[in-house]
């Protein structure tokens, strides 16, 4: 209750000088290939709305349509963010919170209190755990220790890597081990240091396994931490896996944390974090195809030419350049999973994506924290997002029980979905799944 009567007196503070009062506009009509987007205004404090984050209860879980079953196949977990099937089909699951960092900005100030609140906060595991299904009963295992706010993780061979938060490590694998001894080395350094606004680094294997692709999300809201914290930020690197050199893939992508394959065209797609303070219904997040060379905007303009006023300097030569992305999930849903399904468990998602709305606390009402569903044509993204799992937020938005961010698909066709704020890892398949 201290945290709450904090950010409270903070927020009638900061809001004597301008606060956002909520959104106007439907989230429907701010999905697909073009939101609506209402007139950018420039807020000191986005609305705030904090669910208070209470743990599932004994026999609870999130909701499915009919048709469908979820269970829970781990729990007691560190913040797990992301997860990866092995081909023995063991499940990794990294846990990690971000590097301690002391606020310095009235704004991250309130940004702790609300992560403390809606059960953000706390310490991760700075570890990967090891699921393993031997007949029915999920085993656990510490598969690998002391890392570094990992996020990503990737294996080619018998090599595994893993995205820390300021490096990429490679370790040695063997497969069908239940833990990794091996001390690892660094393949790459990532953009990190004192500030690390997004330290969540994504990671994505191409198909021949010759390279890595790292999801390097900005260092600030609008570059008001200064354009040299931006150095090879806000974009994709492309990292060879045999020397380790990399380079700029593409950038204006303000928080790219989920990448993949889109498979019927072979497309690198990410979902992406867009910026706040202008508004409760500014700026959609979305997910977009990732051209080679290709420019997103951020932080000058979002949604291809909408400039962003408050950043100095402008930069018009790259406004014009900047591409619109191929698909808007709708304002502050914070999307950090993609998944592309293509098992047949799930028969009727089979073609489409998955996306984990991990869940708004700028906006009123809130919106996201949910896993959505995305239909595909012709490798195109079509129609609206489809709820899928939904009730980690109450009908009344005032307690959160959990936050979906990383999915898998295990080798039976199971959706996979990691609760960073329950502590749990949970399955979704067919009813009709003994």
């Amino acid at each position: 209750m201290r945290n709450l009567r904090t950010l409270s007196l903070l927020a009638v503070a900061v809001c004597l000088a301008g606060c956002d009062n909520g959104a106007t506009l439907d989230p429907n009509t701010q999905v697909g290939p073009d939101p609506q987007l209402p007139e950018a205004k420039n807020f000191l404090l986005p609305p705030m709305q904090v669910p208070s984050g209470v743990a599932w209860k004994t026999g609870e879980t999130p909701k499915v349509p009919a048709g469908l079953k979820i269970e829970k196949v781990a729990d007691g977990l560190m913040h797990p963010r992301q997860l990866y099937v092995l081909p023995n089909n063991d499940v990794l699951v990294v846990e990690a919170n971000g590097p301690s960092k002391t606020p310095n900005r009235p704004k991250q100030l309130i940004m702790g209190v609300v992560q403390q609140s809606s059960g953000k906060g706390g310490p991760g595991g700075n570890r990967i755990t090891l699921l393993r299904n031997n007949n029915g009963t999920w085993e656990k295992h510490i598969f690998l220790e002391n890392l570094y706010s990992p996020f990503g993780v990737q294996l080619i061979g018998n090599t595994l890597y893993v995205a820390n938060a300021d490096a990429i490590r490679k370790y040695a694998y063997t497969p069908g081990a239940t833990r990794i001894t091996d001390p690892g080395t660094e393949l790459a350094d990532l953009p990190g240091g004192p500030i690390n606004h997004h330290w969540t680094k994504a990671l994505l294997a191409s198909p021949d396994g010759s390279k890595l692709y790292a999801g390097i999300g900005s260092n600030s809201n609008i570059t008001e931490n200064g354009l040299g914290n931006e150095y090879r930020r806000a974009a994709v690197l492309e990292v060879d896996t045999a020397s380790g050199a990399s380079r700029v893939y593409a950038s204006g992508l303000r928080n790219p944390t989920g990448l993949q394959w889109e498979p019927q065209t072979g497309k690198l797609w990410a979902i992406v974090n867009e910026r706040d303070e202008i508004g409760a219904d500014l700026v959609p997040d979305y997910m977009t195809s990732v051209q080679e060379g290709g420019f997103y905007g951020w932080p000058y303009s979002y949604f291809g030419q909408h400039i962003d006023e408050r950043v100095r300097p402008q930069r018009p030569d790259l406004v014009e350049k900047a591409i619109k992305p191929d698909y808007a999930l709708s304002s502050h849903v914070a999307p950090l999973g993609l998944l592309f399904y293509t098992g047949s468990n799930l028969a009727d998602y089979r073609g489409g994506a998955f996306v984990s709305e991990h869940g708004s606390w700028n906006r009123k009402p809130l919106n996201g924290y949910r896993v959505s569903w995305v239909a595909f044509r012709d490798g195109k993204p079509v129609g609206e997002p489809k709820p899928v799992v939904t009730g980690f937020l109450t009908d009344d938005q005032k307690e959160v029980r959990g936050l979906p961010v990383g999915l898998a698909q295990d080798q039976q066709g199971g959706l996979l979905i990691a609760d960073d704020a329950g502590n749990v890892v949970w399955r979704v398949t067919s009813a009709a799944t003994p």
